[in-house]
């Protein structure tokens, strides 16, 4: 699948965060993106059978449904098990790094960010997929 065909779900409930998410993703040539203000508003984009989402970038800390609570719904769904999430956060502590990873996490960023991490993780967790899908 060519970059620009790639479809991003953006969820922050800081848009000006979703905003800059965006804008660094259409720079490295992701155009095709999508935004929810928290985890609930995100899945019901994810479940919807029209849904063309192929990776999400997700907040920890957000009202209704956290990121963590996002991912593990993702995870436990048959369809959506193996989509690629990155969560982009300001927790740093630890336990918060190894919970995610924990709970399938593809990535995790550190907020503030620049695009170079951005594209590293990015890049790294798309090949990781394209690897596994390769092996099966």
């Amino acid at each position: 699948m060519a970059a620009s065909d790639r479809h991003f779900l953006i969820v922050d409930d800081f848009a000006p965060m979703r905003r800059i998410v965006g804008a660094l993703l259409k720079e490295l040539g992701y155009p095709r993106q999508s935004e929810a203000d928290d985890g609930s508003a995100a899945w019901k984009l994810l479940e919807s059978s029209a849904s063309s989402i192929d990776f999400v970038l997700t907040d920890w800390n957000m009202p209704v449904m956290d990121g963590i609570a996002l991912l593990r719904k993702i995870r436990s769904h048959p369809r959506l098990c193996r989509l690629p999430v990155l969560m982009l956060t300001a927790e740093t502590h630890k336990d918060h790094i190894i919970l995610a990873a924990e709970t399938g996490a593809d990535g995790y960023i550190v907020k503030p960010f620049n695009a170079d991490t951005l594209e590293r993780q990015v890049r790294r967790i798309l090949q990781r997929r394209a690897q596994v899908l390769a092996a099966a």
